[in-house]
This record gives C-alpha cells, structure tokens and sequence, in this order.
C-alpha cells in the first residue's frame, strides 16, 4: 500500500508541482493551502508524512507542526524554507519535525529525504513489531499448561522477574529451562537489553573461558584479534548460563568473582572491566550431589541459587499433556500449511500412557513428526512411533474386543486421575478438565465412578 502524504504549500504552483513529482513516485498525495486546512484534514485522515512550508497564512508551518505532535499520532513531518529561514528550519527540527528541506525544492534531494525517512519509519515499526512478538512469544502465559505443578512456576516468574536476584532453574533436560529464562528476562526491566544464553556444555574446555570472557589479541595462538565475550555482550540485560554443572572448576571461581563484584577480566589482560548483567542459570544435575563429589564449588551454588525455580517432569503435570500436544498440533500444521483438526482419541490415549524421557522437547518432536506423517483430518496411532504403543497396551485393546469400550476405559481412568490430583475436589477437577461441573457428574454417573 503506497504511503500517504499531505503536501502543505500556500503557493498553487509549488503544491502542484510537489504533487505531480510525488504522484509519479507511486505516493498517495492530498493537498492543503494552509496550515488551517492542512490541520482539519489531519484530524479526519491519517497521513504517513506531512510536507509543509514555513511561512503560510492563517497557521504558519511551525504551528501546524506543534498541533500535529500534540495529537501523538504516526505521522512524520518535513518542513520546506527558504535559505533566510534557516534557523526557524533548525527549531522546528528540536520541535519534532523529521527534516527541512530549502526553496528551491530540488525534486531529487527531496525523494531521497522521503525515502530514507520511510524506510528508517518502516524499520522501526518492524522492531517493534520483532519485539512485540519476541514478549509474546516468551510470554510466561504461553508456557502451556493448566496443572497445579505449572501454575507455580508461573507464580515464582512472576514474583522473581522485575528483581535482580539471580536465579537457577532446575530441572530434567527437555523440560523448558530456556523459555523460563526468556520469561524471566522478557518480563524485567532489563527487557530492551541484550538476552545472551550460552550452553555451557557446547563449548570445549580451552576455549569456554575465551568465549565468556573475551580475550585480547595475541593472548594465546590463533587470538589475532580482540574479542569481546558473552559476559560483555549481555551488558544490561540477562546472561542465561544453562547446564551450568558442565562448567569446568578453574571457571566456576572466575565466574563465581562476575557474580560477586560484578566485573571481569578478558583472558591475555590484567584490568577488570566492570559488569551490568543479571544471571539466570540452569541444570539438569543436583547440584549438591556435584558438590559431594567435588564437581561443583559450593560459594558459587550459593550465590547462584538465591531463587530455585523448579520445573516440574511430564510424569508430575500428567493432565498438560493432551493441551502441549495441541499447542504443538497448533504450531507445525500452521507451519506445514496443513488442514490437521486433532488427535483421535486412542492416539492421545498412547500420548498420556507414554513415559517422556525427553519431556516437553520429545513431545514436540513427536507432535512435529505425526503432522508430517498425516494424511487424514486427525493424528491417529499410525502417524505415532511404534515405540509409543507398548505391545502390553497394544494386547489390551484388542481384548478390549470394541473401541467404544476402550475409549469409555481410557475417559474413566483419565477422569479418575484428574480427580486424584485435585484430592477428589470436583470443583478442580472440573475446572482442570475444562467441563462444566454438571457434565463432570454426568460423566462420574455414566462411568460408574463412585466418589
């Protein structure tokens, strides 16, 4: 859509003219004889740009540049003046107008100025646009999830975020260390500065200190020439450290100095620069047990772990499996552009049966794997690995001797478990099921659940 544009000239001959040049470019152009006018249409359209000379009857170009901030609408602004007007050119610059261009309007010099102000315009709009997307992403209301367990993990990033404590995430490998991280971060007031995560365990042992901390040049072979590191890099904002057990000991005591007096120093120099990051580690290990076996310095244990958020296993959230799946489902078929409708029933049923030793990152890859495979309007047990179906699991079906009567043995022990969870409080476990609670007693009635 061409970008629209207000041309603001009491001379007929200039406006037209600027008009005609613009019209040719591909730009939408209305036009005004006076600040007045220019001011009546603004209230009753939206311009991208507004181009307007100085020196005008009734409401000068200055005045008409005040009114329009005052609206705190989108529009940019580009005052035409004549070469004695200059220093009125330059105030309307320190009152918010975009650029000055001089009479006589060289139509060329002139493109060039809206161009380069349109694109500028329309890259800060992306960026913000990029950063509305990254918080909503990393929006701690999009880790999915309903049950008791997940709801305090929401809790703790809501009350930890906007402090600067520094915080350890625990958990089990695939069960969403990094997006906690991101939350966390994208939910503080460090939001607009860097999020820097480095895998501590991705990196080799001799070079993980240069890659932290930087090095100058001629510090060791092949350093030809300075580097700045992570810990740097992540100036202002947020420095996740995940699986922070695979660091090596001579490390953990430079790391633990960072944490402590807020500085470091880059490998082949003897100054401390001074730091301003906040850090969020993580680790798939008990710590402490690393601590018995002399893996892991205990000072540093302790000033990483002020806040432990702990992210609870698959087996432990048992009723987020059927609404990760959908989320997933969600993702990949938007992805792949396909017309998925769900998960049939006995599919799901082989989901929530199935022991997740790789968590959340293993349900996902199953997930994405299924849409691949789907031909149909539903994931059945056919897109699902074979290895989802224990062969006990299997026979039992087919004893079964009719899928009405499976599916009616998988909705009863489903709700069973959901009302286990919720210590057999109807109310939760309606609520944890998403029915109402009239139809969660309907069902307690037809299955024959007696509670």
């Amino acid at each position: 859509m061409a970008e629209k544009i207000l041309v603001v000239d009491d001379e007929d001959i200039i406006r037209e003219s600027l008009s005609f040049i613009l019209r040719k470019e591909g730009y939408s152009v209305d036009e005004a004889e006076n600040g007045e006018a220019a001011y009546n249409k603004i209230l009753n359209d939206s311009y991208d740009l507004v181009l307007t000379d100085l020196e005008m009857p009734q409401m000068k170009g200055i005045e008409l540049l005040e009114e329009i901030k005052k609206l705190n609408i989108n529009t940019s602004v580009i005052i035409i003046t004549a070469f004695g007007s200059l220093e009125t050119a330059i105030s309307a610059l320190r009152s918010g107008a975009n650029d000055y261009i001089l009479k006589p309007v060289e139509f060329d010099e002139l493109l060039i100025k809206i161009k380069r102000l349109f694109d500028l315009r329309n890259l800060i709009l992306e960026n913000r646009f990029l950063r509305k997307e990254i918080q909503r992403t990393f929006d701690f209301e999009n880790i999915i999830g309903k049950s008791h367990s997940i709801k305090k993990v929401y809790e703790m990033i809501q009350a930890v975020a906007e402090t600067e404590s520094t915080v350890l995430i625990t958990g089990k490998s695939g069960t969403g260390k990094e997006l906690v991280a991101r939350a966390l971060h994208f939910h503080s007031k460090r939001k607009n500065k860097p999020f820097i995560a480095v895998n501590c365990g991705a990196i080799t042992e001799n070079l993980i200190e240069s890659e932290l901390f930087g090095h100058k040049k001629g510090a060791f072979t092949g350093a030809v020439s300075d580097k700045e590191g992570f810990v740097k890099a992540a100036e202002g904002g947020t420095l996740f450290l995940d699986e922070i057990s695979e660091l090596p000991l001579q490390l953990q005591v430079k790391l633990l100095r960072v944490v402590q007096e807020k500085e470091f120093t880059p490998v082949g120099t003897t100054a401390s620069i001074p730091v301003n990051i906040r850090f969020v580690a993580s680790t798939n290990r008990d710590l402490k047990e690393e601590i018995k076996k002399g893996n892991f310095r205990e000072d540093l244990y302790y000033r990483l772990n002020v806040i432990e958020i702990m992210l609870p296993s698959l087996s432990e959230r048992e009723e987020d499996i059927p609404l990760l799946a959908d989320h997933f489902l969600d993702k990949y078929r938007k992805e792949m552009n396909k017309s998925i409708k769900g998960i049939d029933a006995a599919a799901m049923r082989a989901l929530m049966a199935h022991e997740w030793a790789g968590e959340v990152r293993e349900l996902e890859n199953i997930i994405e794997r299924a849409v691949i495979f789907c031909k149909s309007d539903f994931i059945t047990l056919n897109d699902l690995p074979e290895s989802l179906r224990p062969k006990s699991e299997i026979a039992d079906l087919s004893r079964s001797g009719t899928l009405e009567e499976a599916l009616r043995r998988f909705e009863r022990d489903y709700i069973m478990k959901a009302l286990e969870n919720s210590d057999f409080d109807k109310e939760k476990t309606a609520e944890t099921l998403q029915v109402g609670l009239s139809t969660l007693y309907r069902k307690l009635k037809e299955l024959d659940i007696k509670v």
